[in-house]
C-alpha cells in the first residue's frame, strides 16, 4: 500500500520560510518521481514542484526563485523548501506519486497559512 504523509505546514509571517516534508512508503521510492501540489481556497489544485529519480527538478513559474525541492532516498522523503512567502502562497500542500499506469496517490495535505 502506497502512502504519502506531508508535514511541516503551519502559520508563518509574510517574508518567512517553511520546509515541508513528504514521507513515503509502500514502493521503491528511489525509482519514482514525486510532485508537490497546492490548492488555495476556491482554486484548483496546481503543480508546485517535482523531482525525478535522478533529481531533475521542475519548478512552477509561480514559485520559481522562492521554492526548491530535494529528495533523500535513504529516508524516502521529498522536501519542499519555501522562502519569501506571501499571502498568495496560503494553501494546502499535497505530495503526489503517479504510477506508470497513471494511478495517482496523494497525501492528506499540510496547510500553510501566510499572514500579512
Amino acid at each position: 500500500q502506497v502512502q504519502l504523509v506531508e508535514s511541516g505546514g503551519g502559520l508563518v509571517q509574510a517574508g518567512g520560510s517553511l520546509n515541508l516534508s513528504c514521507v513515503t512508503s509502500g514502493y521503491k521510492f528511489s525509482a519514482k518521481t514525486i510532485t508537490w501540489y497546492r490548492q488555495a481556497p476556491g482554486n484548483q489544485r496546481e503543480l508546485v514542484a517535482a523531482i525525478s529519480t535522478i533529481t531533475t527538478t521542475t519548478i512552477a513559474d509561480t514559485v520559481k526563485g522562492r521554492f526548491t525541492i530535494s529528495r533523500d532516498n535513504a529516508k524516502d522523503t521529498v522536501d519542499l523548501h519555501m522562502t519569501s512567502l506571501t499571502s498568495e502562497y496560503t494553501a494546502v500542500y499535497y505530495c503526489n506519486y503517479r504510477t506508470g499506469y497513471g494511478e495517482d496517490y496523494w497525501g492528506k495535505g499540510t496547510l500553510v497559512t501566510v499572514s500579512s
